[in-house]
């Protein structure tokens, strides 16, 4: 166990040494303008890089990868619909149906499903 600690403690200090060498050797300047300017066809950029976005779009983007993974979920319940319990199967994919709708009432109570307000 003191041999495994030991070793552990060698490899991260190594890897903290070298990490450290190469911030200090390496050429890369984080002080150059143009670097750390956005690239836009090599022109200066007509708007600013950092615009806010829709808080609202970005919810549908949530719940749309959320409903998109449960989707992929039922999928996979089909085929072993063969190799189950018959209740067992039911009584599962019913609560997981019920979950689904469940949320998707509270979405819709909430008004996250409407694009305009």
């Amino acid at each position: 166990m003191k041999m495994l600690l030991m070793m552990a403690l060698i490899f991260i200090l190594f890897s903290n040494i070298l990490i450290l060498l190469s911030m200090m050797i390496s050429k890369k300047s984080n002080l150059d303008r143009e670097k750390c300017s956005p690239f836009e066809c090599g022109f200066d950029p007509k708007s600013l890089p950092r615009i806010p976005f829709s808080l609202h779009f970005f919810l549908i983007t949530v719940i749309f990868l959320i409903f998109d993974v449960e989707i992929t979920l039922i999928f996979s319940m089909i085929p072993s619909f063969l190799f189950v319990n018959m209740m067992i199967w039911f009584k599962t994919t019913s609560f997981f149906l019920i979950m689904l709708l469940i949320g998707l009432y509270h979405e819709w109570n909430q008004k996250m499903l409407n694009w305009t307000y």
